[in-house]
C-alpha cells in the first residue's frame, strides 16, 4: 500500500549512505525534515556527557562520600574493607584490603546497568551520540542496520536482570533516607536540608524505577485476563500511569541523584554546613 513516502517506480534510488543506499527504504527530498531536528538530539548528548564526566570524577575520587548521617548515593553501600566507617550505615566489607580502587566501582555497575539497558536511555544515547537514528525523518548515515542482534548491543536484553538488582539499590538508598532522619551524633529527630534532598531524590529514584517498562511487564504481563486479577491490573495501571512519564522520571532522577551525591560532597569536604531544620 502507498504511503506517500516511497519514491515512484521510474525513480532511481538515491545515492549515499544511510537511508540512501540501495538496501535501506528511500526517503525523498521533500520529505526529509529541514527545521532544527538536531537541537533534541545535541540537547540529550550534552545532558548525558555532562552527567557521565561528574559520576566518572565522583566515582574514582574515592574521598567526601560520607558526612554524618549522610552518605552518597554513589558509595551505597559501600562494599570494601576500606569504607569510610558508617555508623549503622550500609558498612558490608565483602570486599577486603586487596580492593584497592574506590568502593563506588563496585556498586555503581548496578544502577549505571540498568539506566545503560533502560529502553529511553537507549533511544537517547543512540539518537544523541550514534545518530541510529538521528531523528525521525531525517536521513540516517549509516549504511545498515543490525539492531540489538549483536554484540555488545546484544546485552540490551539483561535490561529485566538489571531491573532486579536496581530494586535493591533504591531498597538500601531507602534506608539511607530513613538514617538521614538522625543527627552527626547520630541520634534520632533530626531534619537537614540533606534529608529533604535525600527525600525528593528516594522519591524520584522509586518512581523512575517502578515506571520501568520491564515492571510493568512483570506486574501485568503473561495474563490472558485482567477481570481474574483484579489486583495485579490494578498495580498494572498504576505502573502505566508511571510509565508514561519515564522519560521525565529517568531525567529528573538522573539529576536528582547527581545533586544527592554533590550535596554529600559539599558537607563532607567542609565546604557547606547542613542546615538544620528541626
Amino acid at each position: 500500500m502507498a504511503t506517500g513516502t516511497e519514491p515512484p517506480a521510474t525513480e532511481p534510488h538515491p545515492q549515499g549512505g544511510g537511508v540512501r543506499t540501495p538496501a535501506r527504504a528511500a526517503i525523498t527530498a521533500p520529505h526529509l525534515r529541514t527545521d532544527r531536528w538536531w537541537l533534541a538530539p545535541a540537547a540529550t548528548a550534552a545532558g548525558l556527557l555532562a552527567f557521565i564526566v561528574y559520576s566518572t570524577w565522583r566515582a574514582f575520587a574515592d574521598a567526601h562520600y560520607y558526612a554524618a548521617p549522610y552518605v552518597s548515593p554513589f558509595y551505597s553501600p559501600c562494599l570494601a574493607e576500606r569504607c569510610e566507617p558508617m555508623h549503622a550505615g550500609p558498612n558490608w566489607e565483602i570486599f577486603g584490603a586487596w580492593w584497592g580502587i574506590s568502593p563506588a566501582i563496585i556498586i555503581l555497575i548496578f544502577p549505571l546497568g540498568f539506566r545503560l539497558t533502560c529502553y529511553y536511555y537507549r533511544k537517547a544515547y543512540y539518537r544523541g551520540f550514534w545518530a541510529s537514528p538521528p531523528a525521525c525523518a531525517v536521513a540516517e548515515p549509516h549504511q545498515k542496520y543490525t539492531g540489538e542482534t549483536r554484540f555488545p548491543l546484544i546485552l540490551q536484553n539483561l535490561h529485566r536482570y538489571f531491573f532486579y538488582a536496581a530494586l535493591v539499590v533504591a531498597g538500601i538508598l531507602t534506608y539511607d533516607t530513613v538514617l538521614a532522619f538522625r543527627d552527626e551524633n547520630y541520634e534520632w529527630g533530626h531534619m537537614g536540608l540533606g534529608t529533604l534532598v535525600f527525600l525528593v531524590n528516594i522519591v524520584l529514584i522509586w518512581a523512575y524505577t517502578l515506571s520501568c517498562h520491564s515492571c510493568r511487564h512483570i506486574v501485568g504481563g503473561k495474563l490472558k485476563h485482567f477481570s481474574k486479577h483484579p489486583v495485579r491490573y490494578r498495580m498494572w495501571q498504576w505502573v502505566g500511569r508511571l510509565n508514561a512519564q519515564h522519560m521525565l522520571l529517568a531525567w529528573a532522577s538522573l539529576v536528582s541523584v547527581a545533586l544527592a551525591d554533590f550535596y554529600v560532597y559539599l558537607v563532607a569536604s567542609g565546604a557547606f554546613d547542613d542546615p538544620r531544620l528541626f
